[in-house]
């Protein structure tokens, strides 16, 4: 591939990470900061604009600004999003998925999520 179609795969990768970023901020089960982390990462490789543009962006921007000065989320945010995510998978669970296989599935996933965020270094 050459250097310009890489340049080109990144951008688009970067706008795909800031969508599905964007998409975590209203959906419990989507991760925003990873997504816009990976983005960051994308335009840094593509685009000096974009990159610009996404550390500067007043709602999306802090969250990769926070990272990359701290390397760590607010204690507050982690179990905000450790709970949230955990009422919202169980009312899927139990009243919308009947399948108990899926359930099973779903219930994996949420521990899993539950533990990597867990994980992520916390500050006051």
């Amino acid at each position: 591939m050459t250097r310009h179609g890489l340049r080109l795969l990144f951008l688009v990768l970067g706008g795909i990470f800031v969508a599905l970023g964007v998409a975590g901020i209203f959906l419990p089960l989507l991760p925003t900061t990873p997504f816009l982390l990976l983005a960051a990462a994308c335009f840094a490789r593509s685009s000096e604009r974009f990159y610009r543009w996404l550390l500067n962006h007043p709602v999306l921007g802090t969250t990769v600004r926070e990272w990359r000065e701290h390397r760590s989320l607010p204690r507050r945010t982690k179990w905000i999003a450790i709970f949230t995510m955990a009422g919202t998978l169980a009312v899927s669970i139990l009243f919308f998925v009947p399948q108990p296989a899926l359930q099973i599935v779903l219930a994996l996933f949420g521990v899993a999520l539950a533990v990597y965020l867990y994980r992520i270094p916390s500050r006051n």
